[in-house]
């Protein structure tokens, strides 16, 4: 049977690393399936956990992921390019989240994701929405 790709947001990782809810199933993908991390989801894994934490926290993480299994795009042609650039322009998303969501329409990959802001984007990708995080009031 062949494995299916799926591209994994920042906030998945996180739900990972974080052992929030939706851990369980980043980490089957991430075993079973070809798992997809664009660059920027690398960059804002490491900076958000600098910012948060310490140095070396950023670091640790920053090699697990370099040393997982998972695919790592690096580079990103035209192409994605003129469809992040679509996805920035005509829905609220951040520069990174535009990335992550052409890279996974042009893989024709899941987005695994906890990040509410890519429902916006249901008609164009296959979104897989792991458990969101509970908001305070």
């Amino acid at each position: 049977m062949a494995r299916k790709d799926y591209v994994l947001d920042t906030s998945a990782l996180f739900a990972l690393i974080e052992d929030e809810d939706g851990a369980e199933r980043v980490e089957e993908i991430m075993r079973s399936e070809n798992a997809i991390l664009p660059w920027v989801v690398l960059f804002e894994t490491h900076y958000i956990t600098r910012q948060e934490r310490e140095p070396g926290e950023a670091d640790r993480r920053y090699a697990f992921l370099k040393q997982s299994p998972c695919e790592v795009v690096w580079q990103v042609d035209e192409p994605t390019l003129l469809v992040a650039s679509r996805f920035k322009a005509t829905h609220r998303l951040s520069f990174a989240d535009a990335v992550i969501a052409a890279i996974a329409l042009r893989r024709d990959a899941v987005l695994v994701h906890k990040d509410p802001e890519y429902k916006a984007l249901a008609e164009h990708l296959k979104l897989e929405a792991l458990p969101y995080k509970a908001t305070h009031r």
